[in-house]
């Protein structure tokens, strides 16, 4: 068994030369989706039924009025028009095969003489099934072949083919042919067309789906990244200074315990407002987002780890997206400052003109400890979330041995996003 069979409503080996020009783009019609390869294990039996009989007895009704002028329905005549009709039992599973079946028993029954009918309805469907399901090349050699030996028996061969006294075909008659040929033609690639703007469409849904799930959870992750990053952080360092002043000053170890237990619960309440965006839509937060209305807060947890920030500037009103994207981009620095730097002092410049604004945060290093390279992941999310709204980031070392960190961001955010400028990895 060849690869088109194994897939399923592949062309048996000797029609191998007309096989798919591409693997149609859209499920077969009745797939049942077992994933064994073996394409639609149901026929048709319905719909070919219907068919059969309207064959038959449309088949009857032309017999009847070209009385005559063609061979009257016989057996072998009636044994034509059931093989005909049974061949589209398998044009879900062999198309290809049944296309050109039909076309040959079609072939022999005008070759016979006899009346003309609605047994070309058969080859109509095969040739709609083999075309939709992706076998046009097949679909139109078997068309154009049958044509071909219509010709020959309509103009040469009907000296010497039954009925006796056939006389060649008309021009009219010739017309309704090709009229007919048009119509199965355009009606196939209609429904051909329409199948691949609808298996498009579902790719495209499909795909948008998939990139907005992939796009909340990257908002997750520098959510989470952004608060765990910030307050075990400042735990670190506070319960690195109680263990150090534990027994010579338990006051100051006191005092560090109490600002573990504050950025602790203040860790745990934004965990839940991130986490909280995971619950069913619809669902309202329970708690607003953070915003540059927080900048003392980040101020004075900062002044608990022993670094001193020094603003300049006045919190904007800026819109919800940008806010929140301001306070964590300067979260995140600021937490840089208190891992990678040697520095205790630090410096937050805000500038705003009306359309953007400058978010800078300056340290005057050096970098120190194991981690001073770092991961990359807080400047990676702050690029994110920067060229989410428009904007960019610029961050590296300054000429005098410090770090900086430059946002410029949008006060209303553009409707796509932009390359972030990026500096060195921190």
């Amino acid at each position: 068994m060849d690869a088109e069979q194994e897939r399923g409503g592949g062309a048996p080996g000797r029609w191998r030369r007309f096989g798919r020009l591409g693997p149609p783009p859209w499920p077969q019609e009745g797939a049942q989706g077992d994933g064994d390869g073996d394409g639609d294990d149901r026929r048709p039996w319905r719909s070919t039924l219907l068919l059969t009989v309207f064959v038959l007895a449309g088949s009857v009704f032309a017999a009847h009025v070209q009385q005559g002028e063609r061979a009257g329905l016989d057996l072998f005549a009636r044994v034509l028009l059931l093989a005909a009709c049974a061949l589209l039992l398998w044009r879900r599973r062999h198309p290809v095969a049944v296309v050109f079946g039909t076309a040959v028993v079609v072939a022999l029954y005008l070759g016979a003489g006899y009346p003309y009918g609605p047994v070309f309805f058969t080859v109509a469907v095969a040739c709609f099934s083999a075309v939709v399901a992706g076998h046009r090349r097949a679909a139109w050699t078997a068309l154009g072949l049958l044509s071909a030996v219509h010709l020959l028996v309509a103009y040469w061969l009907y000296r010497w083919l039954p009925p006796s006294g056939d006389r060649s075909a008309s021009l009219g008659q010739e017309f309704v042919v090709t009229g007919w040929v048009v119509a199965i033609v355009a009606v196939a690639e209609l429904a051909r067309a329409r199948r691949e703007q609808w298996s498009r469409e579902r790719a495209e849904r499909a795909q948008a789906a998939r990139r907005r799930a992939d796009e909340e959870r990257l908002r997750i992750a520098r959510e989470l990244h952004d608060v765990l990053a910030h307050s075990l952080s400042v735990i670190n360092v506070q319960a690195g200074v109680g263990l150090a002043l534990l027994d010579a000053d338990p006051d100051q170890a006191r005092t560090a315990l109490t600002t573990i237990k504050s950025a602790s619960k203040e860790a745990l309440g934004e965990v839940r407002q991130v986490l909280d965006t995971l619950r069913a839509p619809g669902d309202a937060p329970r708690a607003p987002a953070p915003g540059l209305d927080r900048l003392p807060e980040l101020v004075e947890q900062a002044a608990h780890t022993g670094l001193t920030v020094e603003v300049t500037g006045e919190p904007p009103r800026l819109s919800p997206g940008t806010d929140l994207a301001a306070f964590r981009i300067l979260q995140e620095a600021l937490t840089n400052v208190v891992r990678h730097s040697g520095s205790r002092h630090a410096r937050v410049r805000l500038d705003e003109d009306g359309t953007t604004l400058r978010l800078r945060i300056d340290d005057d290093g050096p970098a120190t400890g194991a981690d001073a390279g770092g991961g990359g992941k807080g400047l990676a999310g702050m690029r994110e979330r920067a060229a989410a709204l428009g904007g960019t980031i610029e961050a590296g070392p300054r000429a005098d041995g410090g770090f900086r960190v430059l946002a410029v961001l949008p006060v209303q955010p553009t409707a796509g996003p932009t390359t972030a400028e990026g500096g060195e990895s921190r």
